[in-house]
C-alpha cells in the first residue's frame, strides 16, 4: 500500500520563485508580514495555491523583518500571543476571499526554533492561532503542548538540513547546517518520509526548486503519494 507523505516550502518570502514551488508542493507556508511578504504577495500565492489545489498554511514569525525572523527575541508571551493571532487573521481572511482556508500554523526561522523548548513562548504561539493544526519538529514542545490539547499535530523532516545529535536543527551559523547538494537532499526526503507526515524543502535556498522537483520525484518513485493534510 502507498506511503501518504506531505511536502511543504516557504512562501510569499519575496526570496524564491513562489509559482515555481507551488507547481511541485503540496502545501504552502505563506508568510504573514511579520518576517516578510505583504497582502498582495499572500493573496498571489493563496490564488495560485487554489488554482493548484495546495494546501496553504501560516507561517507566523516574530515581529522582525529586518531580521528576516531568524533572531532569538524574548517576546512578552502576551504580545507573541497578540502577534500570531493579527497574522493567522489576516492570512485566513485573504485566503477565504479568494477561495480556499488556512489549513494549518506553522512557526518561522527563529520562533520556530525557540519554541522546540520554550513551553512559554509554544503556549502563546497556540493561543494565538485558534485549533489549527501544528506543523513542527518531532520531539518539540510546541507539539507536545498541541497533541495534548487536542490539537492535530504533524510532525516534519528537513532533507537539506543538517540535524543536532539532539534532533534539533543545526543553526544556520555553523558551517555544513544548510545543505545544497541535489541527489543527497532527495536521499534524506525519502528516510526522513517515513518518520513524519510532511518533508519541507526551504524556499530561499539556491536552487531551491530544482531541490523540491527532486524531492518529489525521489518520493514517488520510492512509493509515496504526495498529497497534503
Amino acid at each position: 500500500m502507498s506511503l501518504r507523505i506531505d511536502l511543504n516550502a516557504d512562501l510569499g518570502e519575496g526570496v524564491t520563485d513562489d509559482v515555481g514551488l507551488l507547481a511541485v508542493v503540496t502545501s504552502a507556508n505563506v508568510a504573514c508580514g511579520y518576517h516578510a511578504g505583504d497582502a498582495v504577495t499572500m493573496r498571489a500565492v493563496c490564488v495560485e495555491a487554489v488554482r493548484r489545489g495546495v494546501a496553504v498554511g501560516a507561517q507566523v514569525s516574530y515581529d522582525d523583518r529586518p531580521g528576516f525572523g531568524r533572531r532569538d527575541l524574548d517576546v512578552h508571551p502576551e504580545l507573541l500571543r497578540t502577534h500570531v493571532a493579527e497574522q493567522v487573521e489576516l492570512l485566513t481572511r485573504i485566503a477565504v476571499e479568494v477561495g480556499t482556508v488556512v489549513s494549518y500554523v506553522k512557526p518561522h526561522g527563529a520562533l520556530y526554533s525557540r519554541v522546540v523548548h520554550d513551553e512559554v513562548q509554544a503556549r502563546a504561539v497556540l493561543e494565538g492561532s485558534g485549533d489549527l493544526p501544528v506543523l513542527g519538529l518531532p520531539g518539540s514542545v510546541l507539539l507536545d503542548l498541541a497533541a495534548a490539547a487536542g490539537r492535530e499535530v504533524r510532525r516534519e523532516g528537513f532533507p537539506d538540513r543538517a540535524y543536532t545529535a539532539e534532533g534539533r536543527l543545526r543553526p544556520r551559523n555553523e558551517p555544513g547546517a544548510v545543505l545544497e547538494d541535489r541527489e543527497l537532499i532527495a536521499a534524506r526526503a525519502v528516510a526522513l518520509a517515513v518518520e513524519v507526515e510532511s518533508v519541507c524543502v526551504h524556499g530561499d535556498t539556491p536552487g531551491a526548486v530544482g531541490h523540491a522537483y527532486a524531492v518529489r520525484a525521489a518520493l514517488e518513485a520510492a512509493g509515496f503519494v504526495l498529497q497534503p493534510w
